[in-house]
């Protein structure tokens, strides 16, 4: 039932911060129109609530930036879609405990009336931490591991194998109240013997969380130097891989943050010591056999990655209203970037026995139309390919902009210059063709197209016109338009037809968007029409009488292991055409460079090794 409760809706997302809302306005209220909240309570509480979510962020971020956590991370073994959802409700503890706190607030004698400061209480919740706390944790949570309570209750946090920090807080709601409880015990303290404060809350929940999110990081942070320099420490503090352990091998190291506790109770899982030594040494560097290298689209969809909102990520990406907020942050990072930015690892997954890494260059779309920074991303991309030859990848695919015929040539700019290179170079481009064209009904004797005269209209052109297809190329240019015409056989250089304007296709059904189409143009198509489309970004769909295809993308196998990303627009998954495309290439094992202009005798041929392969075409 709870992993069902993950597909509420994308704008239901932030339903549970409507709790808040009373907290907020009492804390205007209280602190601005001359209203009374003792201690002003609710004004703390929205504070160490967003601190709390703030701390949860930066331990994602961390988590998942692959150039920092790469040596010393614990598994390898990508994250899935299903683990996303079920940890969708992962912040659910600190809304409750808000309210706990709150109704403590109200009813319990000694915690009004608080001071922002008194170190009394900072002493007796250390004491009680240390002790009460830890202990009554250890024999709770080995009470939540016998049969009953296991398949029942705890069960549902122990689906995540391998851990990340949301995974500390998913929980069933039993636990969350038993867990909450614990906490409380240290908090209680000072009530009881004085001392208690407004900065404790704020201390020890902050303090619980980052200890919890370090233990589920899935990185290990910890060096082995600490342990030697302060043998007694390893009793004291927890490690991530000590906790990993309790997540793979299920009935030991059981401890809150001290394994003092697992050593008196005889639960220490003897791999721990050896597996954080050996992880602190670090591991040999992972080299994936395929590379695709994508680049930023808008400013926006710089929130659609797994390390900055792994849930937004995990969706299909579009434009949301809780996105624009954050432009304030996103832009100077933008120009941090422009300036310094260099190729990072977005993330990564296998496909059989290959591993796969998508690679990103730090520019936005509009960046590649300003002459004066073109050579600066031509550089990035060179130095993506050398390193990826470098390190022995085997292929690299090249993206939307990355692969520009203006910017580039379509990659034909590197293999020229670097013509000893062993990682192959390729656009991709060729199964985007096969995609397209595989969507054109056979019965379809004439289609319109913009964009003809570019790479993939130039090659859709001439393998319908072999398929006797009628193309009316819409292009200015008469001297493009003549080179097409003599690659084509000379019996059916008369189904190529070149055209200057929309009305061209006005008896025509079958369109296919190679530019950018304004809602005028599209008025041209007659009703029924079914715009199949390349250009990036798709068309705007505003004929209700007409049917729009996608971009050319395609489904995954099932082989496919570890992915957790949406990549941009698609469903999960899927892919772009031109990503699919790099695999087929180093799934096949081929050895030249795809680059340049596309080789129409190799569309059928790519497409029937994808369709071998179990990849299926997504319309």
């Amino acid at each position: 039932m709870r992993a069902e409760m993950t597909w509420f809706p994308v704008s239901l997302v932030f339903m549970q911060y409507v709790i808040g809302i009373p907290f907020l306005v009492k804390a205007i209220h209280a602190n601005y129109y001359g209203g009374y909240d003792v201690d002003n309570w609710c004004f703390h509480m929205i504070w160490v609530t967003i601190m709390r979510l703030t701390l949860s962020q930066l331990w994602q971020i961390y988590s998942r930036l692959h150039g920092i956590v790469k040596k010393h991370q614990i598994s390898t073994v990508g994250f899935t879609f299903e683990q996303i959802d079920r940890e969708f409700h992962s912040d659910d503890y600190i809304i409750l405990q808000a309210l706990v706190a709150t109704a403590a607030h109200v009813w319990v004698p000694g915690f009004r009336q608080l001071p922002l400061w008194d170190s009394r209480g900072l002493v007796t919740i250390i004491l009680l931490h240390v002790g009460p706390t830890e202990f009554v944790y250890y024999w709770l949570h080995r009470a939540l591991h016998t049969d009953f309570l296991f398949t029942n209750y705890h069960s549902f946090h122990h689906a995540s194998i391998n851990t990340e920090p949301p995974t500390s807080g998913v929980g069933t709601f039993l636990e969350h109240v038993l867990f909450s409880g614990v906490m409380g015990i240290a908090l209680a303290g000072p009530v009881i013997f004085g001392g208690a404060s407004i900065s404790m809350i704020y201390l020890y929940c902050l303090f619980f969380d980052f200890m919890k999110h370090m233990a589920h990081s899935n990185t290990e942070i910890i060096p082995i130097t600490l342990f030697k320099a302060f043998p007694l420490l390893k009793y004291l503090l927890i490690t991530p891989s000590y906790h990993s352990l309790h997540h793979s091998e299920l009935h030991s190291n059981y401890c809150l943050f001290m394994p003092l506790y697992d050593h008196l109770g005889g639960t220490v899982n003897v791999k721990s010591e050896a597996l954080h030594a050996r992880l602190r040494e670090g591991r040999a560097e992972e080299v994936p056999e395929f590379v695709f290298l994508a680049h930023c689209v808008d400013l926006l969809s710089s929130m659609h990655v797994s390390f900055v909102l792994r849930q937004f990520a995990s969706r299909p990406y579009s434009a949301r209203w809780f996105l624009y907020p954050f432009l304030v942050l996103i832009t100077p990072v933008m120009f941090m970037m422009w300036a310094w930015g260099k190729v990072f690892v977005a993330y990564k997954y296998t496909l059989d026995k290959f591993s796969c890494q998508t690679w990103v260059v730090p520019r936005y779309g509009f960046q590649y139309f300003i002459p004066v920074g073109l050579n600066s991303i031509n550089g990035l991309i060179e130095s993506a390919i050398l390193e990826a030859d470098k390190k022995g990848v085997k292929v690299i695919s090249l993206a939307a902009l990355n692969k520009n015929e203006a910017l580039n040539g379509g990659g034909v700019l590197f293999t020229d210059k670097h013509t000893n290179l062993r990682v192959r170079v390729v656009h991709g481009n060729t199964l985007t063709a096969a995609c397209i064209l595989k969507g054109i009904p056979e019965d379809v004797t004439e289609v319109f197209i913009t964009g003809a005269t570019s790479k993939l209209g130039r090659a859709i052109a001439l393998h319908l016109c072999r398929r006797r297809v009628r193309v009316l190329m819409l292009t200015s240019s008469q001297e493009r338009f003549e080179a097409i015409l003599k690659e084509a056989p000379k019996e059916l250089k008369r189904y190529l037809v070149r055209v200057t304007k929309y009305q061209a296709g006005i008896n025509c059904k079958t369109w296919i968007m190679g530019k950018w189409i304004s809602h005028k143009d599209q008025q041209m198509a007659p009703r029924g029409t079914h715009f199949h489309q390349f250009v990036v970004p798709g068309i705007p769909e505003i004929r209700k009488d007409c049917t729009y295809g996608k971009l050319a993308a395609m489904r995954l196998p099932t082989q496919v292991k570890g992915i957790s990303t949406c990549e941009f627009s698609c469903e999960r998954g899927v892919v772009h055409a031109c990503h699919a495309g790099g695999l087929i290439h180093c799934l096949e094992g081929w050895t030249h460079h795809e680059v340049g202009s596309i080789d129409v005798d190799r569309i059928d041929e790519v497409w029937e090794a994808a369709m071998r392969h179990g990849f299926s075409a997504v319309y």
